[in-house]
């Protein structure tokens, strides 16, 4: 027992008495040797450290791999020699032919450049009338203010655009096969188009068009001849050879390049050496993409549809869009060439600007081309990985978590987005927004940008100032300006073509011959 007692007080020296029962118990070994608690408490200290480093870590080599991305060498891609980028630029922004997807590139260069742009007073530039100068925001006069940039909805009229965009200004535009136009046009404007609205599916409607065609009804436009329309000419005149040619000519001497459709890629290195431009300017992300799915009623964005669908004069229940099934969009071999014969001024376009395109990139050398759009898909693939969640798919707007990037629906057609990856920085987040910005939206941006005096009026009270446009754009309601005068269709119908009397956007007088327009020259008739 004495000898006891000395190791009993040599323990209590080394653990006195603390606060701390449960440590005191481990350290002083009443539940094991004291050194391999002291072990175990230092190994789980370092994990604990080594995870909390791990994290901060691996978060940083993120957010510095995501930094760097937009200012790495690859983002300028091949040298484009001693050229000047192009910064005075119109494109005509033609209907279902992936236009949109062009805009939003034009919208980031401008908006990285602080660039100024022509934009519409609502949401498209006097479309479908041919377009007019006044209906530019912020429009004083002839060239009395420097416009970098034009590219929203509108029908060309040369003179007009002229008045706008300085002389040096790149003319250029997107063309589409016209059968798959078709198929894309009835499935987005079927509820507004009467020419659609009463086909039961496309292939009816490509067995017998003037079945369900008149064209005096406001928005039959979108079903006859729609790039034809777009460019500024007459979508229903008789067809012929001669006038067909005429109109291929003008647009060869104004638009100094035609896109494919079909051949986006290619299309894209083109338009970056022409502009001079670098690689990440054309990547994209493809916007306003459809979904093979109808929208149902409740739906995405219904209050807006809902609105939009009453101003169209579109069947609603409830303030919400009907839910309907799909459009039929399937088409026999023989219907398909029927909707070519339908749409011949397009199919005319579409054979000779392809023709034209493909020589241009004879002209570029196939081998180069191949490398090129091969560096443009991996640096997509690259951008996607930074900037889009879930890999980069598509998803449907009500699963995008911000609502400010989700594009606006219309039609029976759900038009999907993106959203972007957590956990960005803000300049890397910038740029990956300025890529998914939906059209709408982006045109607001830079709407507020130019003209912030302009944008004090409460949210509600700007959409209340909206309507809904054909082609599930939204345009400000006005009045018809002073010597713009609505021809053809129903009251308010929007189909104005060119009429006898009047000329084409080259100045040249028209006349009618067989109830086709053609131009009149000082030594007679173009026949």
């Amino acid at each position: 027992m004495l000898s006891w007692l000395p190791l009993k007080q040599k323990r209590q020296q080394r653990c006195p008495d603390r606060s701390f029962t449960m440590l005191r118990w481990l350290v002083c070994g009443r539940l094991g040797p004291v050194w391999m608690w002291k072990a175990l408490l230092l190994f789980l200290a370092i994990a604990f450290a080594g995870q909390l480093l791990g994290v901060i870590f691996n978060k940083s080599n993120v957010q510095s791999a995501a930094r760097s991305i937009f200012t790495s060498p690859d983002a300028q891609g091949p040298s484009l020699g001693s050229c000047q980028p192009h910064t005075h630029i119109m494109f005509l922004k033609t209907h279902k032919t992936a236009s949109s997807t062009v805009l939003n590139m034009l919208y980031r260069f401008g908006d990285e450049h602080n660039l100024r742009f022509a934009l519409p007073l609502g949401y498209q530039l006097g479309y479908p009338l041919p377009f007019n100068a006044h209906r530019v925001k912020g429009y004083r006069g002839p060239r009395a203010i420097e416009f970098h940039i034009m590219g929203n909805h509108m029908r060309f009229n040369k003179p007009e655009v002229e008045k706008v965009m300085p002389a040096d200004t790149f003319y250029f535009s997107i063309i589409r096969d016209p059968v798959a136009l078709a198929e894309s046009s009835f499935a987005y404007y079927k509820e507004v188009a009467p020419a659609f609205r009463k086909a039961k599916g496309l292939g009816e409607f490509a067995d017998d068009p003037k079945k369900f065609y008149d064209p005096r009804l406001r928005n039959n436009h979108y079903a006859h001849n729609l790039l034809w329309f777009d460019f500024g000419l007459d979508s229903n005149a008789n067809f012929s050879l001669a006038l067909a040619r005429l109109g291929e000519d003008m647009i060869r001497r104004t638009f100094k390049l035609i896109l494919v459709s079909e051949y986006f890629d290619q299309s894209m290195i083109l338009l970056r050496h022409a502009l001079c431009w670098p690689l990440d300017a054309v990547v994209f992300f493809s916007l306003n993409a459809r979904q093979q799915k109808p929208i149902s009623a409740g739906g995405v964005a219904g209050t807006w549809v809902g609105k939009a669908a009453a101003a169209a004069g579109v069947g609603i229940r409830g303030g919400l869009v009907q839910a309907k099934t799909l459009p039929n969009l399937s088409l026999t071999p023989e219907q398909r060439e029927k909707l070519r014969q339908w749409n011949a001024f397009d199919w005319y376009l579409y054979k000779a600007f392809n023709k034209t395109f493909w020589k241009e990139i004879d002209k570029f050398g196939h081998a180069q081309m191949e490398k090129e759009v091969r560096l443009l898909r991996m640096r997509r693939e690259d951008l996607a990985r930074v900037c889009l969640r879930d890999g980069g798919k598509p998803v449907e707007a009500h699963r995008i978590r911000d609502k400010s990037i989700r594009p606006f629906q219309s039609g029976l057609i759900k038009i999907l987005g993106y959203e972007l990856q957590p956990g960005l920085d803000n300049t890397t987040q910038m740029s990956c927004l300025r890529m998914i910005r939906p059209e709408i939206q982006y045109k607001d941006v830079l709407d507020s940008k130019q003209f912030p005096q302009f944008h004090a009026i409460p949210a509600q009270q700007q959409s209340q100032r909206l309507l809904v446009a054909v082609g599930g754009t939204f345009i400000k309601q006005e009045p018809p300006r002073k010597g713009i005068k609505e021809t053809g269709g129903e009251a308010g119908a929007g189909g104005r073509t060119l009429e006898e009397g009047m000329k084409d956007w080259e100045g040249n007088r028209l006349v009618r011959n067989n109830q086709t327009l053609v131009r009149e020259n000082g030594k007679g008739r173009l026949r």
